[in-house]
């Protein structure tokens, strides 16, 4: 298997389970990961925030970005990868481990539950550049 050294992941529902199981192992790699999640505050009952994910994500040797974002809104989801966008210079895989309930046909699914198409249209490797 290639190294993922470098390379940016997205991934949606990365606090906890196996969303952060990927984010682990892309981060002993040395990958980029933007763990997107709604959990900001510890819950009474399940363990990880997108903060203590992040933490993990840097103590295995990646970089991390935790961003607040719910997968059914689709300014959250615009918001989240120009985020990620701005810090890591683009995306190079986008995981949607997070889940969302919508019954309905693909062709009546509120355009906020496509998120993907937000990050393809929204991505294109370009270099970071930060200034002093």
């Amino acid at each position: 298997m290639s190294s993922l050294k470098g390379k940016t992941l997205f991934i949606s529902g990365a606090s906890r389970g196996i969303g952060l199981a990927i984010a682990l192992r892309a981060a002993r790699d040395g990958a980029n990961v933007a763990i997107a999640a709604k959990t900001a505050e510890p819950h009474p009952k399940l363990r990880g925030t997108i903060f203590t994910a992040a933490d993990e994500v840097r103590a295995a040797g990646g970089n991390a970005l935790p961003v607040i974002c719910d997968i059914r809104d689709e300014a959250q989801v615009i918001a989240a990868v120009d985020k990620t966008v701005a810090e890591f210079g683009g995306i190079d895989i986008c995981v949607n481990n997070a889940s969302a309930i919508s019954l309905t046909n693909s062709q009546a699914t509120p355009a906020a539950l496509l998120w993907c198409r937000s990050i393809v249209s929204r991505t294109s490797r370009r270099p970071k550049t930060r200034t002093s």
